[in-house]
Protein backbone atom coordinates (compact mmCIF):
# COMPACT_ATOMS: atom_id res chain seq x y z
CA UNK A 1 0.00 0.00 0.00
CA UNK A 2 1.30 3.42 -1.30
CA UNK A 3 2.20 6.04 1.78
CA UNK A 4 -0.02 8.48 1.81
CA UNK A 5 2.32 12.12 1.84
CA UNK A 6 0.48 15.77 2.63
CA UNK A 7 1.20 18.59 1.04
CA UNK A 8 0.25 21.84 2.77
CA UNK A 9 -0.26 24.85 0.72
CA UNK A 10 -1.36 28.12 1.96
CA UNK A 11 -3.05 30.48 -0.80
CA UNK A 12 -3.99 34.03 -0.21
CA UNK A 13 -4.21 35.69 -3.96
CA UNK A 14 -3.05 33.13 -5.73
CA UNK A 15 -5.67 31.97 -8.71
CA UNK A 16 -3.14 31.84 -11.49
CA UNK A 17 -0.85 29.97 -9.43
CA UNK A 18 -2.34 27.35 -8.65
CA UNK A 19 -3.22 25.01 -11.45
CA UNK A 20 0.82 25.31 -12.23
CA UNK A 21 1.51 24.23 -8.53
CA UNK A 22 -0.98 21.34 -8.73
CA UNK A 23 0.22 20.19 -12.51
CA UNK A 24 4.02 20.23 -10.79
CA UNK A 25 2.82 18.14 -7.55
CA UNK A 26 1.23 15.57 -9.87
CA UNK A 27 4.01 15.42 -12.26
CA UNK A 28 5.97 14.61 -9.40
CA UNK A 29 4.28 11.94 -7.82
CA UNK A 30 2.94 10.18 -11.77
CA UNK A 31 6.63 9.30 -11.73
CA UNK A 32 6.73 7.31 -8.45
CA UNK A 33 3.75 4.59 -7.22
CA UNK A 34 5.35 4.22 -3.74
CA UNK A 35 3.54 6.99 -2.47
CA UNK A 36 0.26 8.79 -2.73
CA UNK A 37 -0.35 12.44 -1.50
CA UNK A 38 -3.64 14.55 -0.36
CA UNK A 39 -3.06 18.14 -0.99
CA UNK A 40 -4.35 20.69 1.26
CA UNK A 41 -5.02 24.19 -0.02
CA UNK A 42 -5.68 26.58 2.77
CA UNK A 43 -7.29 29.43 1.73
CA UNK A 44 -6.51 32.93 3.79
CA UNK A 45 -8.66 35.14 2.90
CA UNK A 46 -8.14 35.33 -1.14
CA UNK A 47 -9.74 38.33 -2.68
CA UNK A 48 -9.36 36.53 -5.97
CA UNK A 49 -10.95 33.58 -7.35
CA UNK A 50 -8.21 31.14 -5.58
CA UNK A 51 -10.74 29.31 -3.51
CA UNK A 52 -13.28 28.99 -6.89
CA UNK A 53 -10.34 27.62 -8.80
CA UNK A 54 -9.27 24.90 -5.98
CA UNK A 55 -12.84 23.97 -6.07
CA UNK A 56 -12.83 23.07 -9.52
CA UNK A 57 -9.77 20.67 -9.37
CA UNK A 58 -10.99 19.07 -6.09
CA UNK A 59 -14.05 18.63 -8.21
CA UNK A 60 -12.30 15.68 -10.43
CA UNK A 61 -9.39 15.42 -8.10
CA UNK A 62 -10.75 13.37 -4.75
CA UNK A 63 -6.41 14.30 -3.51
CA UNK A 64 -7.52 17.43 -3.57
CA UNK A 65 -9.03 19.51 -0.57
CA UNK A 66 -10.09 22.86 0.44
CA UNK A 67 -9.60 24.78 3.68
CA UNK A 68 -11.52 28.04 3.43
CA UNK A 69 -10.53 30.44 6.55
CA UNK A 70 -13.11 33.20 7.44
CA UNK A 71 -10.82 35.91 6.42
CA UNK A 72 -6.64 36.74 6.07
CA UNK A 73 -5.26 35.16 9.24
CA UNK A 74 -1.69 35.12 7.63
CA UNK A 75 0.70 32.78 6.86
CA UNK A 76 1.52 30.78 9.97
CA UNK A 77 -1.84 30.57 10.52
CA UNK A 78 -3.12 28.89 7.52
CA UNK A 79 0.16 26.52 7.34
CA UNK A 80 -0.90 25.20 11.29
CA UNK A 81 -4.85 24.77 10.37
CA UNK A 82 -3.24 22.64 6.55
CA UNK A 83 -1.00 20.51 9.63
CA UNK A 84 -3.92 19.97 12.06
CA UNK A 85 -5.87 18.55 9.01
CA UNK A 86 -2.94 16.35 7.31
CA UNK A 87 -3.49 12.80 7.38
CA UNK A 88 -0.52 11.33 6.05
CA UNK A 89 2.37 9.79 7.08
CA UNK A 90 4.48 12.82 6.93
CA UNK A 91 3.74 16.39 5.24
CA UNK A 92 5.45 19.04 2.92
CA UNK A 93 4.57 22.49 3.48
CA UNK A 94 5.28 24.85 0.01
CA UNK A 95 4.68 27.78 -1.47
CA UNK A 96 1.83 28.08 -4.21
CA UNK A 97 3.76 30.89 -6.28
CA UNK A 98 6.63 28.06 -7.02
CA UNK A 99 9.50 29.42 -5.34
CA UNK A 100 9.60 26.16 -3.47
CA UNK A 101 10.31 23.71 -6.29
CA UNK A 102 8.00 20.73 -6.26
CA UNK A 103 10.78 18.73 -8.40
CA UNK A 104 12.72 18.48 -4.81
CA UNK A 105 9.71 16.67 -3.10
CA UNK A 106 11.56 13.30 -3.74
CA UNK A 107 14.55 14.25 -2.49
CA UNK A 108 12.75 15.70 0.83
CA UNK A 109 11.15 12.35 0.85
CA UNK A 110 14.14 10.42 0.26
CA UNK A 111 15.91 12.15 3.72
CA UNK A 112 12.91 11.20 5.54
CA UNK A 113 12.86 7.63 4.51
CA UNK A 114 16.48 7.41 5.69
CA UNK A 115 15.94 8.61 8.88
CA UNK A 116 15.42 12.26 9.23
CA UNK A 117 11.55 13.13 11.29
CA UNK A 118 11.96 17.03 9.20
CA UNK A 119 14.01 17.62 6.12
CA UNK A 120 14.21 21.62 5.79
CA UNK A 121 14.79 23.43 2.86
CA UNK A 122 17.61 25.73 3.11
CA UNK A 123 17.36 28.51 0.31
CA UNK A 124 20.82 29.31 -1.37
CA UNK A 125 19.66 32.55 -2.58
CA UNK A 126 16.43 34.38 -3.77
CA UNK A 127 16.25 35.15 -7.33
CA UNK A 128 12.71 37.18 -7.22
CA UNK A 129 13.74 38.97 -3.57
CA UNK A 130 15.21 42.30 -3.79
CA UNK A 131 17.84 43.89 -1.98
CA UNK A 132 16.00 45.00 1.33
CA UNK A 133 14.24 41.28 1.90
CA UNK A 134 17.74 39.81 1.62
CA UNK A 135 19.59 42.39 4.05
CA UNK A 136 16.35 42.11 6.74
CA UNK A 137 16.54 38.68 6.13
CA UNK A 138 20.12 38.55 7.35
CA UNK A 139 19.60 40.95 10.38
CA UNK A 140 16.65 38.93 11.12
CA UNK A 141 18.89 35.24 11.29
CA UNK A 142 21.72 37.85 12.98
CA UNK A 143 19.59 39.04 15.26
CA UNK A 144 18.01 36.19 16.95
CA UNK A 145 21.51 34.26 16.95
CA UNK A 146 22.17 36.70 19.41
CA UNK A 147 19.12 36.27 21.68
CA UNK A 148 17.43 33.58 20.99
CA UNK A 149 16.91 31.36 23.13
CA UNK A 150 17.46 28.24 20.45
CA UNK A 151 19.39 28.88 17.45
CA UNK A 152 17.26 29.23 13.87
CA UNK A 153 19.13 28.05 10.89
CA UNK A 154 19.91 30.70 8.48
CA UNK A 155 17.82 31.22 5.49
CA UNK A 156 15.94 27.80 6.44
CA UNK A 157 12.69 28.31 5.30
CA UNK A 158 8.94 26.66 5.39
CA UNK A 159 9.68 24.50 2.28
CA UNK A 160 10.42 21.28 4.55
CA UNK A 161 9.20 17.88 5.67
CA UNK A 162 7.88 16.57 8.73
CA UNK A 163 7.05 13.51 10.38
CA UNK A 164 3.37 12.86 11.47
CA UNK A 165 5.12 12.43 15.12
CA UNK A 166 6.27 15.98 14.85
CA UNK A 167 2.74 16.97 13.45
CA UNK A 168 1.20 15.24 16.78
CA UNK A 169 3.52 17.47 18.72
CA UNK A 170 2.97 20.47 16.90
CA UNK A 171 -0.87 20.21 17.51
CA UNK A 172 -0.01 20.64 21.39
CA UNK A 173 1.12 24.29 20.81
CA UNK A 174 -1.03 27.03 21.62
CA UNK A 175 0.55 30.20 21.02
CA UNK A 176 -1.12 32.79 18.32
CA UNK A 177 1.58 35.29 17.85
CA UNK A 178 3.67 32.14 16.01
CA UNK A 179 6.59 31.84 13.79
CA UNK A 180 5.48 27.79 12.56
CA UNK A 181 9.02 27.10 11.29
CA UNK A 182 10.30 28.08 15.02
CA UNK A 183 7.85 25.95 16.41
CA UNK A 184 8.69 22.70 14.30
CA UNK A 185 12.51 23.35 15.27
CA UNK A 186 11.21 23.66 18.70
CA UNK A 187 10.30 20.50 18.89
CA UNK A 188 13.49 18.83 18.04
CA UNK A 189 14.23 15.29 16.34
CA UNK A 190 16.41 14.62 13.96
CA UNK A 191 16.97 16.76 11.27
CA UNK A 192 18.39 16.44 8.05
CA UNK A 193 18.63 19.37 5.30
CA UNK A 194 18.12 20.14 1.26
CA UNK A 195 20.15 23.40 -0.47
CA UNK A 196 17.93 24.87 -3.00
CA UNK A 197 17.77 28.00 -4.69
CA UNK A 198 14.32 29.73 -4.74
CA UNK A 199 12.65 30.23 -8.12
CA UNK A 200 11.31 33.68 -8.91
CA UNK A 201 7.48 34.02 -8.42
CA UNK A 202 5.47 32.68 -11.60
CA UNK A 203 2.40 35.01 -10.73
CA UNK A 204 1.09 38.00 -9.19
CA UNK A 205 3.05 39.74 -5.62
CA UNK A 206 4.11 38.33 -2.64
CA UNK A 207 0.80 38.36 -0.05
CA UNK A 208 3.66 38.79 2.89
CA UNK A 209 4.50 42.98 2.93
CA UNK A 210 7.37 44.60 4.25
CA UNK A 211 5.42 45.38 7.01
CA UNK A 212 4.36 42.30 8.05
CA UNK A 213 7.40 40.81 7.93
CA UNK A 214 8.80 42.88 10.22
CA UNK A 215 5.99 42.22 12.67
CA UNK A 216 5.90 38.82 12.24
CA UNK A 217 10.50 39.28 13.32
CA UNK A 218 9.42 41.10 16.15
CA UNK A 219 6.97 38.38 17.25
CA UNK A 220 9.72 36.19 16.82
CA UNK A 221 11.71 37.60 19.20
CA UNK A 222 9.38 38.14 21.88
CA UNK A 223 8.20 34.32 21.90
CA UNK A 224 11.41 32.76 21.46
CA UNK A 225 13.93 34.80 23.35
CA UNK A 226 13.41 36.80 27.01
CA UNK A 227 16.67 39.04 26.19
CA UNK A 228 14.27 42.31 24.86
CA UNK A 229 12.59 41.88 28.21
CA UNK A 230 15.28 41.02 30.81
CA UNK A 231 17.51 44.36 28.97
CA UNK A 232 15.90 46.67 31.13
CA UNK A 233 17.83 44.96 33.93
CA UNK A 234 20.78 44.43 32.21
CA UNK A 235 21.14 48.28 31.09
CA UNK A 236 20.69 49.31 35.06
CA UNK A 237 23.50 46.91 36.25
CA UNK A 238 25.82 48.24 33.66
CA UNK A 239 24.54 51.94 34.99
CA UNK A 240 24.81 50.83 39.05
CA UNK A 241 28.68 49.39 38.16
CA UNK A 242 29.43 52.91 36.50
CA UNK A 243 28.06 55.06 38.56
CA UNK A 244 28.49 53.66 42.13
CA UNK A 245 32.16 53.45 42.25
CA UNK A 246 32.21 56.91 40.40
CA UNK A 247 29.66 58.69 42.56
CA UNK A 248 31.91 57.00 46.05
CA UNK A 249 34.74 58.47 44.31
CA UNK A 250 33.64 61.74 44.18
CA UNK A 251 32.43 61.82 47.98
CA UNK A 252 35.88 60.54 49.28
CA UNK A 253 37.73 62.86 46.70
CA UNK A 254 35.54 65.86 47.52
CA UNK A 255 34.22 65.78 51.35
CA UNK A 256 36.83 63.32 52.90
CA UNK A 257 39.99 64.23 50.66
CA UNK A 258 39.54 67.77 50.52
CA UNK A 259 40.19 67.23 46.44
CA UNK A 260 43.70 66.33 46.63
CA UNK A 261 43.63 65.74 42.47
CA UNK A 262 41.91 69.33 41.95
CA UNK A 263 39.07 67.86 39.84
CA UNK A 264 36.74 70.70 41.03
CA UNK A 265 33.52 68.44 41.16
CA UNK A 266 30.44 70.96 41.18
CA UNK A 267 27.51 69.98 42.47
CA UNK A 268 25.43 69.82 39.49
CA UNK A 269 28.13 66.55 38.46
CA UNK A 270 27.78 65.15 41.84
CA UNK A 271 23.78 65.52 41.06
CA UNK A 272 23.68 64.20 37.87
CA UNK A 273 26.02 60.93 39.07
CA UNK A 274 23.63 60.35 42.12
CA UNK A 275 20.42 60.36 39.44
CA UNK A 276 22.30 58.35 37.08
CA UNK A 277 22.47 55.53 40.05
CA UNK A 278 19.04 55.59 40.89
CA UNK A 279 18.45 55.29 37.24
CA UNK A 280 20.43 51.97 37.42
CA UNK A 281 18.65 51.10 40.48
CA UNK A 282 15.11 51.33 38.87
CA UNK A 283 16.07 49.39 35.96
CA UNK A 284 17.52 46.72 37.95
CA UNK A 285 13.95 46.65 39.35
CA UNK A 286 12.57 46.52 36.30
CA UNK A 287 14.74 43.58 35.11
CA UNK A 288 13.83 41.41 38.19
CA UNK A 289 9.93 42.27 37.44
CA UNK A 290 10.91 41.08 33.76
CA UNK A 291 12.09 37.59 35.19
CA UNK A 292 8.84 36.99 36.87
CA UNK A 293 7.19 37.86 33.97
CA UNK A 294 8.70 36.03 31.53
CA UNK A 295 7.86 33.06 33.79
CA UNK A 296 4.05 33.93 33.41
CA UNK A 297 4.74 34.25 29.74
CA UNK A 298 6.60 30.59 29.56
CA UNK A 299 3.67 29.37 31.62
CA UNK A 300 0.77 31.20 29.62
CA UNK A 301 2.18 30.02 26.14
CA UNK A 302 1.39 26.47 27.38
CA UNK A 303 4.39 24.49 25.60
CA UNK A 304 4.95 21.16 26.70
CA UNK A 305 6.90 20.43 29.32
CA UNK A 306 8.96 17.79 27.16
CA UNK A 307 8.48 15.65 23.86
CA UNK A 308 9.37 11.94 23.96
CA UNK A 309 10.78 10.48 20.94
CA UNK A 310 11.03 6.89 21.52
CA UNK A 311 10.44 5.01 24.74
CA UNK A 312 11.19 1.39 25.14
CA UNK A 313 9.50 -0.15 28.60
CA UNK A 314 11.92 -3.03 30.47
CA UNK A 315 9.07 -4.95 31.43
CA UNK A 316 8.80 -5.87 27.71
CA UNK A 317 11.68 -7.59 27.93
CA UNK A 318 11.45 -9.51 30.93
CA UNK A 319 10.25 -13.72 30.49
Amino acid sequence: MSKIISIIIPVCNEEDNIPLVWSEINRVFSACDRYDYELIFVDDGSRDNSGLVIRNFASFDERVSLIELSRNFGKEMATSAGLHNATGEAAIILDADLQHPPRLIMEFIEKWESGADMVIGVRRDNKGAGLTKNIGSKIFYWIMDLIGEKNFMTNSTDFRLVDKKIIREFKRFTEHNRLTRGLLDWVGFKKDFIYFSADRRKNGKASYSSVKLVKLAFSTFVNHSLFPLKFAGYLGIMIIMFSGPLGIFIFVDKYIANDPFNLYFSGTAILAVFNLFLIGIVLSCLGLMALYIGNIQNEVVNRPMYIISGQVSGRKNKK
